[in-house]
């Protein structure tokens, strides 16, 4: 995959697995002017979620689709 693949509001995953992100933005690294990607994804640490960022190359990367809940709410009337 080339980064043209994805769109900044996509969700994806690390190829090898991982947590599912959200790409933030698409473009070039300033240095090597290569194909990167920029997530965002939250991870939780002790009792907290924390939002963490990084940047990949788009050959690790395949698109995900968002996860079901996995419990529905009902509503009860009396």
């Amino acid at each position: 995959m080339d980064a043209t693949e994805f769109k900044p509001g996509d969700l994806v995953r690390v190829k090898s697995g991982g947590p599912i992100m959200t790409v933030e933005l698409v473009g070039k690294t300033a240095m090597l002017e290569e194909d990167a990607v920029w997530c965002v994804w939250f991870e939780k640490v002790g009792n907290k979620q924390v939002a963490r960022k990084d940047t990949f190359a788009p050959v690790v990367l395949e698109k995900a689709e968002k996860p079901r809940a996995a419990f529905s709410v009902g509503v009860v009337r009396a």
